[in-house]
């Protein structure tokens, strides 16, 4: 069967690929478990050696990587870039925290000793998508291996190209076929999962690939991280600083011209500032520059895919059709490539597909609400736990806040990111499991007690 790799701002092909037979995969998975038995009984310091030399890489080739992101994905330039710097600081801080995560924890009892120790699980199957092609893999991929895990990648099919360069990247920095990325079908890692040969699963993507992925995983008793959607809310109250606030949500919106589960997606506003709040944030979006993704000075850059971009106006069109205002956009870029205008919607319905689905694209959706009560109630309303972003003065109060928000994080005063030094992950229909910190490298570990009397 073949692939192919489209330019998303050009709609051009990139290049066709062959997705390998399964006969194939299973000789990969059974190389990966060879290497494993040697890489496991490496100290974590010897492993993190080569983490670090990875780190390395990435930095010298940061230009090529960048612009290959670019190629396949649309990402604006100045995106990948740092897309790839972040993957290095990610390499840096396991290298660096590693050792001192998976040391073993003394635990004092009434045995001589008694402790428990961090083993690795085995060969952690990664079924990854194309929004942060190289972000996503590292996130799961590194804490996985610095605990002595095997790894093999099912990339998205619209993202071949980086799937090669990351199968490369990792070969030229890790023993060989400790780290593959073979070009699947979602049948074939569906199997991989049924006949034993991965012992974890660790999935970003939809909420019905979480429910498949895991009631497969479920069934064949595989431990899971799940990093699902998100319809992240965005919350200005009476006292925030307005100014900054306003800036900040039209960058929390379009980062990736908004296909990521963590941009804020429903901006939650107490009525007294909603004159202030649109025109600020119309003006905002209005000023952002929407075009070729290669050029430095592009800030939102076509959809991924022809399909994701269909899907959104149609979001728009339903909304717009039931009551909604468009304050700004609301329609597709007049050129050849899957671009949509930045779009700000205003009288939101519940009945409306966009009040109640994740949003993938660079569309807005405003409440207004009477106070701080009414917002977090707002905020709430939703399937998605993922992150939140709140702004208030009054810090004491936001912390009390944060405490009702039901969301995996939530950040006061600022955007919602990702940060290796903090665990990252959701609740609800937003998933299961934690990646990256001193949690995330535990997923993928037999955590086992040992005493001795």
């Amino acid at each position: 069967m073949k692939i192919t790799s489209i330019n998303p701002a050009t709609e051009e092909i990139l290049k066709s690929y062959s997705l390998s037979p399964e006969k194939e995969i299973i000789a990969i998975v059974e190389k990966a478990r060879k290497a494993l038995l040697s890489w496991k009984d490496k100290s974590v310091q010897e492993r993190t050696r080569s983490v670090a030399s990875l780190a390395s890489m990435l930095r010298r080739k940061s230009t090529e990587l960048a612009t290959l992101m670019t190629n396949e994905m649309g990402k604006p330039i100045k995106e990948s870039q740092a897309e790839i710097e972040k993957c290095a600081w990610l390499c840096d801080y396991f290298a660096q925290n590693a050792p001192a995560f998976l040391q073993p924890e003394i635990i004092k009892t009434e045995a001589k000793k008694s402790y428990v120790a961090f083993e690795p699980l085995g060969i952690i199957l990664g079924i990854m998508p194309w929004n942060f092609p190289f972000w996503q893999v590292f996130r799961y991929a590194i804490p996985a291996l610095c605990a002595g895990n095997a790894c093999i990648l099912k990339h998205s099919t619209n993202v071949p190209g980086c799937a090669q360069a990351l199968e490369s990247l990792f070969a030229q920095s890790f023993p060989k076929y400790l780290f593959n990325a073979p070009l699947m079908s979602s049948d074939i890692a569906a199997h991989l999962i049924e006949k034993n040969l991965v012992q974890g699963v660790s999935l970003t993507g939809s909420v019905g690939a979480g429910r498949n992925i895991g009631a497969n995983a479920g069934k064949h008793i595989k431990k899971v991280v799940l990093e699902l959607g998100g319809s992240d809310p965005f919350i200005i109250l009476e006292d925030a600083d307005f100014v900054l606030a306003c800036k900040t949500a039209v960058q929390s919106r379009m980062i990736n011209a908004g296909q990521s589960c963590i941009a804020a997606k429903r901006f939650i506003v107490v009525k007294s500032k909603k004159d202030s709040f649109e025109s600020n944030y119309v003006h905002h979006m209005q000023a952002l520059n929407v075009g070729n993704p290669l050029y430095q000075i592009t800030d939102v850059g076509p959809l991924a895919r022809k399909d994701i971009l269909e899907s959104l106006d149609a979001q728009v069109k339903d909304a717009v059709k039931k009551g909604a205002k468009v304050l700004c956009g609301g329609k597709r870029k007049e050129e050849r490539g899957y671009y949509y205008l930045p779009t700000a919607l205003t009288n939101i319905k519940p009945s409306m597909k966009i009040a109640n689905e994740e949003s993938f694209g660079p569309v807005a959706i405003i409440s207004y609400v009477k106070d701080e009560k009414e917002a977090i109630e707002e905020a709430n309303r939703t399937q998605f736990g993922l992150g939140a972003s709140l702004w208030t003065g009054d810090l004491k109060k936001a912390e009390e806040l944060a405490k009702k928000i039901e969301a995996g994080m939530v950040f006061i005063n600022g955007m919602v990111k990702s940060d290796p030094r903090l665990p990252f992950g959701g609740i609800k229909n937003s998933g299961v499991g934690r990646e990256l910190s001193y949690y995330g490298i535990k997923e993928f570990v037999n955590i086992k007690s040992i005493v001795i009397n």
